[in-house]
């Protein structure tokens, strides 16, 4: 059977369905589990993507520690860049 991201989804929200309760990964095979996991990631994440668990709220906390990260990833990106321009630079002279 070929799984696809929409029936990875439609057998979590039918095995809630089914059991009433929150799916476990013991309620599927091995396979299943991991093709789930592949398309939806760590089991708590899929159950949110599936709709059959509240996601978990986001905390200030958390809200700053990825605005920390993406700032960390532009001042990267934005070294990177001047040194190509640096680089580009010296290598230009060089050619002189």
């Amino acid at each position: 059977m070929v799984l696809t991201k929409e029936k990875c989804i439609s057998m979590l929200q039918r095995k809630n369905y089914e059991l009433g309760r929150l799916p476990k990964k013991s309620d599927f095979s091995e396979q299943e589990v991991a093709r789930i996991k592949s398309f939806l990631g760590p089991w708590p994440r899929a159950l949110e993507a599936a709709g059959v668990k509240e996601p978990k709220p986001v905390t200030r906390k958390q809200i700053r520690e990825q605005k920390r990260i993406l700032q960390k990833r532009a001042r990267n990106a934005e070294r990177k860049i001047i040194k190509k321009q640096s680089m580009a630079e010296k290598k230009g002279k060089e050619e002189k």
